[in-house]
């Protein structure tokens, strides 16, 4: 475990610190201290960003290692190498297969500043007070435990957390609508022979499950009591309807990372697929038109958050909760805002973007001048509006967040089948 040389106890016993201790403010031995500490973070590439990591290093002084793997990977590490990391930045599906391991410990929200200023959907699972919740693995249904050794998830909040909140958003089809050429306004489009060939599903079978379920009941052909939570029957009927479209020929490819979807979009081999918000983004900056598609049926959410070893104590700990505070303050919610993801606190991010990018990316305002990304790449010209409009029009239309079904191990073996058939 990459560590400090020395801990803050041991230091303390030296008669060289406990002189340097009674003659230096507190804050300043802390500022000493913290150069030494190493935080070993990993997750999907969606957040671990070498920005990020430079930018801690800049305002916090010590060294936030990063490793970005794809979501499969990131649940294996989490739930079967609790030595190899100190923060697990995962998504709260991934949390429901972790939590039951112990690698992580519950966090104590009173050490979380801006805890009361986080959006509902993680704390009661209601955008607003109006709101349904939404069917799937909610975020606020793994989110809290009844103390810091609770081992089984709470209804409510209880002041402990299992992950705190730091990026969602609401995702749907993305489409290249100069090569499309009509509205697009379904998920069922996923499944028209119109697309025979240039259609793509991501191979994330948590994931990719609960697109095919948006897809399956917007056909008609199947109405679930609970998309993130099918029967046996449910997953064969609904892997059998894409079975069978793969099998005519329906799919160009099947992705797995970020990079794989927006290279298969902006080079026209795939005209309509499961998408991310950012891999939008990217094919946009190359100048080719992508559309992050609004659909009748609404969008399949997904959130993720910061979670922290067991293993994890002393001062290593007390540098991971200043982290969470500085994560929350704004810049890092900025800095996902301009790739078209929401921060967990938003009036914080709202200090770090211009009135024209928070107008764009959250109100659903027309851009008054252009908009670029965080990499200086332009997203959109003066008068155009964000897909989907406003983030209470988008947020507040989820039918379904990603999920971990209780036959979850019949589904990945049924999923398996259909990438291989």
């Amino acid at each position: 475990m990459s560590k400090m040389r020395y801990s803050r106890r041991n230091l303390l016993k030296t008669g060289v610190a406990a002189a340097a201790a009674s003659t230096l403010p507190a804050p300043m031995i802390w500022a000493q201290e913290i150069k030494d500490v190493t935080l070993r973070q990993f997750g999907t590439g969606v957040s671990n960003l070498n920005e990020v990591a430079a930018k801690v290093k800049e305002d916090l002084g010590f060294t936030l290692e990063m490793t970005a793997l794809d979501s499969d990977s990131v649940t294996q590490r989490a739930a079967t190498q609790p030595d190899s990391f100190d923060i697990a930045d995962i998504e709260y599906w991934i949390c429901k297969k972790v939590w039951p391991t112990g690698n992580l410990q519950a966090m104590d929200v009173s050490k979380i500043k801006n805890y009361d200023k986080i959006v509902g959907i993680f704390k009661s699972g209601k955008l607003t007070p109006e709101s349904v919740i939404a069917q799937g693995t909610a975020p606020h249904t793994v989110g809290f435990v009844e103390g810091p050794d609770g081992k089984s998830f709470a209804a409510e909040e209880t002041g402990w957390m299992t992950l705190i909140p730091t990026i969602y958003n609401a995702d749907t089809l993305g489409i290249r609508p100069d090569l499309i050429g009509r509205p697009i306004s379904n998920w069922s489009e996923l499944l028209n022979p119109e697309f025979k060939g240039k259609a793509s599903i991501l191979d994330i079978s948590s994931i990719g499950i609960m697109d095919m379920a948006m897809v399956c009941e917007s056909m008609g052909e199947i109405t679930y009591a609970d998309k993130g939570n099918m029967t046996k029957e449910e997953i064969d009927k609904t892997i059998g309807i894409f079975t069978e479209a793969k099998k005519a020929g329906q799919f160009r490819a099947f992705w797995k990372s970020f990079d794989e979807s927006v290279n298969l979009m902006a080079s026209g081999e795939v005209v309509i697929q499961s998408m991310w918000s950012p891999a939008i983004t990217a094919v946009k900056s190359r100048g080719i038109p992508c559309v992050y598609q609004p659909l009748e049926e609404g969008y399949r959410s997904w959130g993720g958050g910061i979670g922290l070893s067991k293993s994890l104590s002393g001062m290593e700990l007390d540098a991971a909760y200043e982290y969470i505070n500085w994560y929350l303050d704004g810049w890092v919610g900025g800095f996902l805002m301009r790739q078209g993801y929401y921060s967990a606190v938003p009036e914080t991010s709202k200090n770090y973007m211009s009135e024209n990018e928070w107008g764009y990316w959250f109100e659903g305002k027309e851009a008054v001048e252009p908009i670029a990304n965080p990499f200086g790449d332009v997203m959109a010209q003066a008068g155009e509006v964000r897909d989907g409009g406003s983030f209470y029009d988008r947020m507040g239309a989820v039918a379904c967040w990603n999920a971990v079904m209780d036959e979850n191990q019949y589904m990945v073996r049924k999923w398996n089948e259909f990438i291989a058939a």
